[in-house]
């Protein structure tokens, strides 16, 4: 009987699934995040740790997907009106950074007396930080809605934008190019590259909806996730054939579609494959610092990462505070963005390709750029731990002799802002635990009592004083984070009571699951929306009130009968056609009722206005 053998790919699968399954759940229980876990699960299962794998550059440059496919899922997010908005940071800041971050390298490598070709390919590299990193972190922290984070991504977005002149410089700078008239430059090439995004909006505005609507059309939904991967890969293939970002294509794709009736079906589909890819990348790029280099060169390859890393925080928090930022917000958008991004890693590459240096060179440069992504997740992690060390200590100081607060609400935004306003107005001041620095010293300035933390830390909960409170307001806007501290502390805390906004119905069925009350974020605002729509149809004031009212009972009643029965999606179907049609036909009735009530007042004041003639 033949040996059976197992196909290499599900080795290596195995592998990186293991990897990431073991060391990322113990990077973020000890609270160093999920992206150093990913990087240090690399390291160890890397050519240069245990050796299980051997691959690195054909595994880097596949999972480059997870970041094409983040930015394509950003797209979604950003309409074009406010990609609008954004252009005074994404030309302004980004610009200056990129122009400065070059030009303050070269000057160090000029002054070092560097060859001038090394200097400036360096310094292209250092311009260029991780937008998966630098995202992750962001999305981690928060604070993508917040100034810091929409100043990062406006300057990742530059940096995108910035790298087909950047490649069309370092063939330019390359041996050889000089002619008697001065450097070559490739007219054709970069006549592709506009021609290129040109046809890439256009048929995108007017081809993209059409054809998604024929696919969706089909009713096979896997049909549907095959175009859309489809749809990535390809404008990605189309990007790179003219020297451009494979990630500025998909972004432009998103940009496109984020006005569209499919989107939402879209990040659904491509946000499984997203995080993937992503996690892989993270484990890539761990893979590849050259621990031997290192070892043979620790204080240069060091000395290089962590230079590197302060002259762009330096530059960064300049730039920040520059263009308005508070000291706080300027300080995470220049950790945000300090390292030097995946980018560097082609054009370190493509410039030992066009023999500006050499393979030892871009070796030693790539090690570079992988110790200062090694930096990100730590200088995160010591920021977190100085905020809520300093924060902290000032609201216990300051509260030090106040009683415990029976209420804690963790978040203040929209809602909790709300929130707090009113249980302080009849006497009942809550504990408010924010993820925000600045919201820490607004509120305290109001005389609020405060915590900043990721309110997922136990930590942050005892600090709060959660053994002693009565009610907990989950008010945070990450949806994912409440139901997980919810799950905590009805574990830990049962004397609590737990208040949840939950953001659709998905995750109004996990609290009832955990017998938690909840209030649907938009569908009370909604509701009061559609009682003045109805006014405005010539409904009377009571009428409208009165429909809304039923209708807000019969959606209640339903979600709660669908709740049994979520999974199986036939009856849900059928019970909630029974249940709508049931709703339409009293609505109806009353409806009729009042129509016939209005006739008989109207006879009414006729009969009294024909006596009052006669």
């Amino acid at each position: 009987m033949a040996e059976a053998h197992t196909p290499a790919l599900l080795i290596q699968g195995a592998v990186y699934l293991g990897a990431a399954v073991l060391a990322v759940p113990l990077s973020k229980r000890l609270g160093l995040g999920s992206v150093l876990g990913y990087l240090i699960a690399g390291i160890l299962i890397g050519p240069w740790g245990l050796g299980l794998i051997a691959e690195t550059e054909t595994v880097l440059h596949f999972s480059e997907f997870g970041v094409v496919m983040m930015l394509f899922l950003i797209g979604l997010e950003i309409e074009l009106d406010k990609l609008l908005e954004l252009r005074t940071p994404i030309f302004g800041m980004g610009g200056l950074q990129v122009v400065l971050t070059i030009g303050l390298v070269v000057a160090l490598g000029l002054f070092l007396h560097l060859d001038w070709r090394l200097a400036l390919v360096a310094g292209m590299g250092v311009a260029m930080s991780s937008t998966a990193i630098a995202m992750q972190v962001l999305a981690e922290q928060g604070v993508l809605a917040q100034p810091s984070g929409r100043s990062a991504f406006a300057v990742l977005l530059f940096q995108d934008l910035a790298v087909i002149p950047l490649m069309i410089l370092l063939l330019v700078i390359a041996p050889g190019t000089e002619t008697a008239t001065g450097f070559h430059m490739d007219w054709l090439a970069i006549t592709k590259a506009i021609a290129l995004v040109v046809v890439l909006i256009v048929g995108g505005k007017y081809l993209l909806r059409p054809i998604l609507r024929y696919i969706a059309n089909t009713g096979l939904r896997e049909i549907f996730i095959a175009f859309a991967l489809f749809l990535i890969i390809g404008v990605s293939i189309l990007m790179t054939s003219v020297g451009l970002s494979m990630g500025l294509g998909a972004f432009i794709a998103g940009v496109l579609l984020a006005d569209s009736e499919y989107r939402q079906e879209l990040e659904l589909d491509i946000e499984p494959f997203k995080g993937l890819l992503l996690g892989l990348f993270f484990i890539a790029v761990g893979m590849s610092v050259n621990l031997p280099l290192i070892m043979q060169q620790p204080w240069l390859v060091l000395g290089l990462g962590l230079g590197f890393v302060m002259l762009k925080l330096v530059l960064l928090f300049g730039l920040a505070r520059a263009f308005g930022h508070k000291s706080q917000d300027a300080l995470l958008f220049a950790l945000t963005l300090s390292q030097v991004g995946e980018f560097a890693f082609v054009i370190f590459n493509a410039a030992a390709d066009a023999r500006i240096f050499t393979d030892n060179t871009a070796s030693l440069l790539n090690s570079v750029v992988a110790i200062s992504m090694l930096t990100t997740p730590l200088f995160m992690l010591a920021h977190g731990i100085y905020l809520r060390k300093r924060l902290n200590r000032k609201s216990s100081s300051h509260d030090a002799f106040e009683e415990q607060r029976a209420v804690i609400v963790a978040g203040f935004g929209r809602v909790g802002q709300v929130i707090t306003r009113l249980l302080s107005s009849v006497g009942q001041p809550p504990t408010v635990i924010d993820f925000d620095p600045n919201q820490i010293d607004l509120m305290r300035q109001f005389g609020h009592k405060a915590y900043y933390g990721d309110i997922t830390r136990p930590d942050v909960l005892r600090a709060a004083g959660i053994a002693k409170a009565k009610l907990l307001i989950l008010a945070i806007d990450n949806a994912e984070d409440a139901l997980e501290t919810a799950r905590y502390v009805r574990k830990h805390y049962p004397q609590v009571t737990i208040l949840a906004r939950a953001r659709n119905r998905s995750y109004a069925f996990e609290y009832m699951d955990l017998e938690v009350d909840f209030v649907r974020e938009t569908f009370a605002g909604a509701l009061q929306l559609g009682e003045k729509v109805l006014t405005e149809l010539g409904y009377s004031r009571f009428h409208a009130y009165r429909t809304a009212w039923r209708f807000r009972q019969h959606d209640e009643k339903l979600m709660w009968a669908s709740h049994p029965i979520r999974n199986d999606m036939q009856q849900v179907v059928v019970n909630s056609l029974r249940m709508r049609n049931d709703l339409t036909r009293i609505l109806t009735e009353e409806q009729g009722d009042d129509l016939r009530e209005r006739i008989n007042q109207g006879w009414e004041q006729v009969g009294r206005t024909e006596a009052d003639r006669s």
